[in-house]
C-alpha cells in the first residue's frame, strides 16, 4: 500500500553538509536553525500554542540519503561503521522511507518559521510534521538500549589563535554562538571510526557560510586550524 506525504516546511540549518553533523538531536546545543513553514500552515494558525511548549519532535526527510532499494541492515557509525545491525535496531540514515525524527528545544514562535537549537539537520531538510514534546509521556524510566547507553565520549577540542579569532570574529558577524558549535560537534569526533588520522591529514565540514579546517595533533585530540569564508 502507497500513501503520499507532502512537507509542510523546510529547514534552514547551521549544517550545510552531512559531514560533522552531531549524530544525534541535543549533542550541539549551540547548533541553531529555523523551521520555515509553507503553505497553508505559515499564517500562524497552525502553530497556535506552541509558545507553551519548550521543545518539539521534527519528522522530516533524509533527503540526500534516501534510496530505491531498501535495505535490511546497516552499519551505524556508534558500532564503528564495521559492524552490521537490523535497520530498525538503529537510527542510521538509511530508512525503508527515509524518514527520520529529532527533538529539539524551541527558542522562538513565529507565524511562518520556529526557531530550533540543538538540531542534527541538514540545510534544506524536508519537515513532514511539528508534534509538542510531552514529558510525562516521551520520559520512560527504566527505558535501555545497551548498544547507546551513554553519549559519545568526547575528545579536547584546541584552537591555534588565528582559527580562535577568525571564529570569534564570524560568530559576531553571525550573530551565532560559533566557538561553542564548533567544538560540540567536533568533541564527538566526526570522522569516521575506522579512519587512524595523521596529524598531518587535515579534515574539513562547512558550518553556515564558513569552512572549518582541523587535524588531529596526537591521537584523541582536535586542534581546529583555520575557520575562513566558504569557497
Amino acid at each position: 500500500m502507497t500513501y503520499n506525504v507532502s512537507a509542510i516546511g523546510f529547514v534552514r540549518s547551521c549544517f550545510k553538509e552531512k559531514f560533522a553533523i552531531p549524530r544525534q538531536p541535543q549533542l550541539a546545543p549551540a547548533a541553531r536553525g529555523v523551521v520555515e513553514l509553507i503553505a497553508p500552515f505559515n499564517q500562524g494558525d497552525a502553530v497556535q500554542g506552541l509558545e507553551q511548549v519548550s521543545h518539539v519532535w521534527l519528522l522530516f526527510v533524509f533527503h540526500q540519503a534516501l534510496e530505491d532499494k531498501p535495505r535490511l541492515k546497516v552499519r551505524p557509525p556508534r558500532l564503528g561503521g564495521n559492524t552490521s545491525m537490523g535497520v530498525f535496531a538503529t537510527r542510521a540514515t538509511h530508512r525503508p522511507n527515509g524518514i527520520g525524527q529529532s527533538v529539539v528545544k524551541l527558542d522562538k514562535v513565529e507565524a511562518d518559521r520556529l526557531h530550533v537549537s540543538g538540531i542534527d539537520l541538514l540545510d534544506g531538510t524536508p519537515i513532514l510534521d511539528i508534534k509538542p514534546y510531552v514529558p510525562y509521556a516521551d520520559i520512560i524510566a527504566g527505558a535501555s538500549n545497551s548498544m547507546a547507553s551513554a553519549a559519545p565520549v568526547l575528545i579536547p577540542v584546541s584552537w591555534t589563535d588565528t582559527a580562535l579569532q577568525q571564529a570569534q570574529s564570524h560568530g559576531l558577524r553571525l550573530q551565532e554562538p560559533l566557538v561553542e558549535l564548533i567544538e560540540q560537534c567536533l568533541a564527538q569526533d566526526p570522522r569516521p571510526a575506522y579512519q587512524t588520522p595523521t596529524a598531518q591529514r587535515e579534515y574539513g565540514a562547512q558550518f553556515w557560510d564558513l569552512d572549518v579546517r582541523w587535524h588531529y595533533p596526537e591521537p584523541g585530540m582536535i586542534r581546529v586550524l583555520e575557520v575562513i569564508a566558504a569557497r
